[in-house]
Formats: C-alpha cells, structure tokens, sequence
C-alpha cells in the first residue's frame, strides 16, 4: 500500500539544508528509489509562491500566500510503499534521522487511499 509523508517545517527560519545534508538525502533517496519503497519525493517552493483555493459553500477564494497564519507548512512531501503505516513511519524516521540535530521538523504519515482492484480493470 501507498502512504503519503508530509514534511511539516517552520519556513520562518529561513534554514537550508547543508552540504552535508543534501548529499545523505542524495544516497538515501537513491538506495530506498531502486528498492521500490520510494516512489516520489519533493521539496516545496516557500508559500510565498504559491496561493491557497478555498471553497466554502460554493463560494471559491484565492488567498496569495505568504500566509501569515500558518508558521508551520507541508515543505515537502514523500510517497511510499510500505507494507503497514508501522513500516511507512519506520521509513519516514530515516528521513528524519538524517536531518541530525540542527533541524526541528515534523512529518505526518497517512495512508492513501486505493481504488478498488475492480475499478482498475474497468478503465
């Protein structure tokens, strides 16, 4: 099954990922990529760049960002195979693992749903 992890950051801070960091987040996303547990990952752009889509009963609103409410936002985000959300989070703590003590961020891990296997056919 496919879970989604969603990288939760504090994008105040302004932080950058070192040297260092980028090169073990290079291997680690190649070793787990050619395992077949990692089928996608990316970073976020700042929400400076984006805009939120809001439909509250019928009525759509575009918000530009920055947001100002939000300090912490989805900064990236991970697809994965796992076996069980027990295994998704074991995955997702080798992420975080990774970020040492110098990072202070957050992921949530969360199934996603599948079409039925019936459903797959018929298209």
């Amino acid at each position: 099954m496919r879970f989604l992890s969603m990288i939760r950051i504090d994008e105040t801070t302004g932080q950058q990922p070192s040297e260092r960091l980028m090169t073990d987040m290079m291997a680690l996303i190649g070793e787990m990529s050619a395992a077949g547990i990692l089928l996608d990952t990316a970073g976020l752009l700042p929400t400076a760049q984006g805009a939120r889509v809001r439909s509250r009963f019928g009525e759509i609103r575009i918000t530009d960002g920055p947001f100002t409410e939000a300090k912490e936002v989805i900064g990236g985000y991970a697809i994965l195979r796992a076996d069980s959300l027990d295994d998704a989070i074991a995955h997702t703590r080798r992420f975080l693992d990774i970020h040492g003590d110098e990072w202070d961020i957050e992921c949530e891990v969360r199934p996603i749903e599948e079409p039925p296997a019936d459903a797959l056919i018929a298209r």
